[in-house]
């Protein structure tokens, strides 16, 4: 997940625990609803702060979140990797496909052979047979 969509997750959750605490969240808090462990929160919750996005103030009650301009969410820059690698994994997928087609292509082929050297041998040994038989 890229900070874009990190940044509108802790986003969304700080109004959420405001609204439900009619107070400012702390970063454990935020944290524990988005199933962040305090280390990723602490670095994401940071990054947004350097970008103008949170503001963080500590207090008597602790450190607390603050949203100081939720538009600026928009400036940052969305990770297309994603695209790129369901792009790399559907032509991954179709290599295997063809791959697999070819490979059973040469199967049929080699039971094919299989069964006309058989037919041939078989077609041998009864002529050898017949030639070896008493009048």
């Amino acid at each position: 997940m890229d900070l874009y969509k990190k940044a509108h997750l802790v986003v969304a959750a700080i109004r959420l625990l405001e609204h439900q605490n009619s107070a400012s969240p702390s970063i454990e808090m935020v944290c524990q609803m988005l199933s962040f462990s305090i280390e990723k929160g602490n670095l994401i919750i940071r990054n947004l702060k350097e970008l103008g996005i949170l503001d963080v103030t500590e207090g008597a009650f602790g450190v607390r979140l603050f949203i100081k301009n939720h538009l600026a969410i928009e400036n940052i820059q969305r990770d297309e990797n994603e695209d790129k690698l369901a792009y790399e994994l559907e032509k991954f997928q179709t290599a295997q496909k063809q791959r697999f087609k070819k490979i059973e292509s040469i199967k049929a082929q080699q039971a094919a052979k299989k069964k006309n050297l058989f037919a041939e041998i078989e077609q041998k040994l009864k002529k050898d047979l017949e030639k070896k038989k008493p009048d």
